[in-house]
């Protein structure tokens, strides 16, 4: 388990108990909140949630964490991977499900912390993901978290009324890359 530095919430191990209906609940997109969450557009069921957190366990190269608020209430999840294991690299993917926590710093701390487990446990070498340039939060919690913007994709995405680009950012293990300073780097 993984606390907080200010002990507002820990991060710990999904573990297959906790895919309750609550859990579920996160993947309605009843209010729009996963609008960008998926470029794909793909429907959550259990089934399908179920069968991913198997299947990463049985291959070694997706984990999930599970974000709780100190008093044990589930907050969101972190997925780590698919880790290419080869070149030690992984996207990492931050949910806030429980809408009652969004816009409180939480996502940008989750990212911290698991960007530390995916470089400490996990050996990885580089962190990489992106999101619609229009997911302003997302973009804004990935950077605070020390993440660096890397590129950008025209048109990546197709949205009602045209394309969105998608904004691509990464972070770096200082293991390997001691000597690397990126624009959101303290020091």
């Amino acid at each position: 388990m993984y606390k907080d530095s200010d002990g507002v919430f820990s991060i710990r191990k999904l573990l297959l108990e906790d895919i309750d209906s609550e859990y579920l609940s996160w993947f309605e997109n009843h209010d729009g909140h996963l609008d960008y969450f998926t470029g794909s557009g793909r429907k959550f069921t259990k089934e399908i949630i179920v069968d991913d957190y198997n299947l990463g366990l049985k291959s070694g190269k997706w984990f999930y964490f599970l974000i709780e608020s100190s008093e044990g209430e589930k907050i969101g999840n972190v997925k780590i991977g698919p880790i290419d294991l080869k070149n030690k690299t992984s996207d990492l993917v931050c949910l806030v499900g429980n809408r009652k926590y969004l816009g409180q710093g939480i996502a940008y701390r989750a990212i911290k912390i698991t960007s530390d487990i995916a470089f400490k446990i996990h050996d990885i070498r580089r962190l990489h993901g992106g999101m619609y340039e229009n997911n302003i939060p997302s973009i804004k919690a990935y950077t605070k978290a020390g993440w660096n913007i890397e590129g950008r994709m025209k048109g990546y995405y197709m949205v009602p009324g045209g394309a969105e680009d998608r904004i691509c950012v990464f972070c770096l293990n200082p293991k390997y890359f001691p000597d690397v300073k990126g624009e959101n780097d303290e020091g």
